[in-house]
């Protein structure tokens, strides 16, 4: 059963994105912050993390950075999680390493295939 680091400060999303990935079978850990994520990104060792990037205390951009920059961590496949729907935004999640990115509200099936897709590729690599 795959693990999934769900790093998000809203409660109710972070309740709703938990439940819901819970019930496809995966096994959630969750935290609030960025610091907390980075913590249990490296503790955790999760098959995949959906990072928020509006967070308090460390902000996702610099999460994402400091998790691709550590060897341990780097394999991990992140998805960036945001209200900002730029292209800029796109190109700056996929410019620090984020393997994809995805805009809220979120589309809970178009973000189950990104995950589902990321799963396998790394499972083949």
């Amino acid at each position: 059963m795959p693990k999934i680091l769900l790093v998000e400060d809203n409660e109710m999303n972070r309740d709703m994105l938990s439940r819901r990935l819970q019930k496809k079978g995966y096994t959630v850990v969750t935290a609030q912050d960025g610091e907390k994520g980075y913590s249990l990104a490296r503790s955790e060792a999760p098959d995949l993390i959906l990072m928020d990037i509006s967070l308090p205390a460390m902000d996702g951009w610099e999460v994402t950075r400091l998790l691709k920059a550590n060897a341990l961590t780097r394999h991990i496949p992140i998805i960036a999680l945001t209200a900002h729907a730029m292209v800029s935004d796109r190109e700056k999640a996929l410019g620090i390493g984020c393997d994809d990115y995805d805009t809220k509200p979120v589309d809970f099936v178009r973000l189950s295939e990104k995950i589902e897709s990321l799963l396998v590729e790394k499972k083949v690599s």
